[in-house]
């Protein structure tokens, strides 16, 4: 490697992103190492085979990593993954308070644990898919909304501080998806036209933590019955079918209702 050139750690989800991210830093002239974390228990695998961070999202990652001619490492963060944000998200619903898993998994795991694997690699920055601006500026980095306002994911890393701001990048700040998925075509990605990740904690996601999740999971969906009929009766156009809801825990939906719903 070149003295002067700088060593980033790419967290690799599998995904468009962050595949594109790592091709982005490669022409910029880093030297970039893909990491993927490994987040759900091993009794938990064959539930998370679509997951953020599951089987296929690591098999991706790694084939990407191949294309683009960088190393790819897998980072078991099981443990602190369940400590830090599984039991995060089912306190905070026990406490009657709307959790956000994303927050604290860049906060505590991608920008705070991998850190130590970054340094031990020589690494000078941590770098993500995320499409928001940071600026680095000689006293301080600024965080900013990304360009494209139907992807801006600034809100993801408002919680990061200084130090962690300052060794971020992320080359997808100033870009558009549409952009990013050509990119990926023009490469020959297989992730080119991969959905985007858009998951929910639940119950079924894993024995090893029903526990914990049995109980925020009926109420979840005791309050959802509960919301859906008061929208059929004063609507005729619900948002989402229990049954739906039910059969896979994620809110696909448009309505022409004009005041906002609350489940809880």
């Amino acid at each position: 490697m070149n003295p002067n050139q700088k060593r980033v750690l790419l967290g690799m989800s599998g995904g468009v992103d962050s595949s594109v991210a790592g091709y982005l830093l490669r022409e910029q002239g880093y030297d970039v190492i893909g990491v993927t974390m490994k987040v759900w228990p091993q009794d938990c695998i064959s539930r998370a085979e679509d997951k953020c961070c599951g089987p296929q999202a690591v098999a991706d990652a790694r084939a990407v990593a191949h294309s683009l001619g960088i190393p790819h490492y897998v980072v078991d963060e099981a443990d602190q993954f369940e400590r830090m944000v599984i039991d995060y998200f089912t306190s905070e619903y026990q406490a009657g308070r709307t959790p956000n898993p994303c927050v604290i998994c860049n906060e505590k795991l991608k920008f705070g644990n991998l850190w130590g694997k970054a340094e031990a690699l020589g690494c000078d920055y941590i770098a993500t898919g995320h499409y928001a601006i940071i600026e680095h500026q000689e006293d301080r980095a600024v965080l900013r909304k990304g360009a494209d306002p139907r992807k801006d994911q600034s809100y993801f890393l408002f919680s990061l501080r200084q130090p962690q701001l300052r060794r971020a990048l992320t080359p997808l700040g100033a870009m558009r998806k549409p952009e990013t998925r050509k990119i990926a075509h023009s490469l020959g990605l297989k992730v080119a036209d991969k959905i985007d990740s858009q998951e929910i904690f639940t119950k079924r996601f894993c024995a090893r933590t029903s526990a914990k999740t049995n109980f925020i999971a009926a109420r979840f969906t005791m309050l959802m019955e509960i919301s859906l009929a008061s929208m059929t009766a004063s609507n005729s156009s619900p948002l989402v079918s229990v049954k739906d809801f039910r059969a896979d825990r994620r809110v696909r939906a448009t309505s022409s209702i004009s005041t906002p719903r609350q489940i809880a």
